[in-house]
């Protein structure tokens, strides 16, 4: 699957977020999104799976059949973990095949035992994140979108949650949305900025 963006713009409130943007994700492509706050990175993550429509341009979905919309694993700024849950409940709700058993194995790839089956909101915000990249990771998708999903994090964190996405990603894309390109630097770049 590609997807082809087109002259795509997007304003809120008058004032331009998004101005003129070509690019192309394929399967097997890793790129790092970076810019400054409000440069428009969830804006631009947001108009690929189609929760923001831009004001002008396309965006095209091509691949052996028509798509109408992209199915991605997707690890939002915010955590929209469920905060009475467990770490496992978490993961395993997205995908009705996924065993406890399953999710709790992924799991172990990024948090230690003794927290995958305490609610998700006694955790660390860290640990959080490592949740968020397990269930967007874990499910059937074409692409990765994560935005923002290394926030709080050492280098050592996140050089080990990177190395577990690309693990699980095989020849899904994948998306990084972030300031910058710290621990990032050798990725593909599409840089925005205000």
């Amino acid at each position: 699957m590609t997807i082809e963006m087109l002259h795509v713009m997007k304003s809120f409130g008058g004032k331009a977020v998004l101005k003129d943007i070509n690019w192309n994700i394929s399967s097997d492509d890793t790129w790092l999104l970076c810019g400054p706050e409000g440069a428009g990175k969830t804006t631009l993550l947001h108009i690929i799976i189609g929760l923001i429509k831009p004001d002008q341009g396309q965006v095209n979905l091509l691949g052996d059949y028509k798509y109408d919309r992209v199915n991605a694993g997707v690890v939002f700024q915010e955590d929209r973990l469920c905060p009475g849950f467990s770490a496992v409940e978490n993961v395993a709700m997205v995908n009705a095949r996924l065993s406890e058993r399953t999710a709790k194995e992924e799991l172990l790839k990024l948090i230690p035992e003794s927290l995958v089956s305490l609610p998700v909101e006694t955790l660390d915000p860290v640990t959080r994140r490592f949740v968020c990249i397990v269930r967007a990771a874990i499910i059937p998708s074409d692409l990765l979108l994560l935005d923002a999903p290394f926030a709080g994090m050492t280098e050592e964190q996140q050089a080990k949650a990177y190395r577990y996405i690309r693990d699980k990603a095989g020849h899904k894309g994948i998306v990084i949305a972030q300031r910058d390109d710290q621990g990032l630097s050798s990725l593909r770049k599409l840089e925005l900025s205000l």
